[in-house]
């Protein structure tokens, strides 16, 4: 038995900040080194690759930073991530307030449908989309690509704003209800106002999913003016060579938004995932 009120895993203080260093460590290694190789000389990474730049070489990033080229991607990549966020976070909040607040016949059974969804990736049904958009017309547009990062997103945004939904007090409902509002009112005036932290938590997964997707633009994009940053990165493949630096530091500058965007919204969204994903 263990004491009131105390974990039944107490570990030292110093093994926790030992485990946390190490986790730390996974994850920040790999960031600087990628920020160090866009310094770097092509013969000194391959030499060097992960000290420190014995000479800083800052013309490889404004070279990329001059280029209209990196901004036209960024800008094709951010209107996607936002076109994509806008329905998923929309459709995923109005879908989970109706499983959350009504009863009807075949809502556990519809629901259970939606997340199979986590199932299948979208990679698993890149050959049925592509015939799909094609027979819409959508091919070689943005909509073939956001369309389907938000359909296949819908199932764990609904899931978490579910959970967050049903954990709401109903008294607010009652309130509300006496005070005259409908349930799009209540909806609208109560529910959305409240559930800052959880749209938040499904508004940074839905952009940093797809601001990093790769084959659904590789298949459904062949201009290269739509093309978003992922893509951008063949461009400094060669048939014999590859500029590593150049990609390293491509990668480093496509990085700072979503991270950007991430620290932003940290607090809503530890708030969303420990609310939204723990009650159920």
């Amino acid at each position: 038995m263990t004491e009131e009120g105390r974990s039944p895993l107490h570990w030292p203080a110093p093994l926790r900040y030992a485990v946390l260093l190490m986790v730390g460590a996974f994850v920040l290694v790999p960031l600087v080194i990628t920020v160090l190789g866009g310094f770097k000389a092509l013969g000194e990474l391959r030499v060097n690759p992960f000290g420190l730049p014995e000479t800083w070489r800052w013309e490889v990033y404004w070279e990329i930073l001059r280029g209209s080229r990196y901004w036209q991607m960024l800008g094709n990549s951010l209107v996607i991530a936002l076109a994509t966020v806008f329905l998923t976070v929309a459709f995923s909040a109005m879908a989970a307030f109706v499983f959350a607040q009504l009863r009807f016949f075949g809502s556990e059974f519809l629901l259970a449908y939606l997340t199979l969804g986590l199932m299948f990736p979208a990679a698993t049904a890149v050959l049925p989309l592509f015939i799909k958009v094609r027979d819409l017309g959508l091919l070689n547009t943005h909509w073939a690509v956001i369309l389907p990062q938000a359909a296949f997103g819908l199932a764990m945004s609904i899931l978490l704003c579910r959970n967050f939904f049903k954990g709401l007090p109903a008294e607010l409902k009652d309130a509300a209800f006496v005070d005259g509002c409908s349930y799009f009112g209540f909806f609208w005036h109560v529910v959305l106002p409240l559930s800052r932290p959880i749209l938040a938590t499904t508004g940074v997964i839905a952009f940093v999913h797809s601001w990093n997707a790769f084959l659904l633009p590789l298949v459904m994009l062949n201009s290269p003016e739509l093309y978003p940053w992922p893509l951008g990165i063949m461009v400094y493949q060669g048939e014999y060579s590859t500029e590593w630096n150049r990609i390293l530091a491509y990668i480093t500058l496509t990085m700072l938004p979503a991270t950007i965007l991430f620290l932003l919204a940290q607090r809503y969204v530890v708030a969303g995932l420990t609310t939204g994903a723990v009650k159920g």
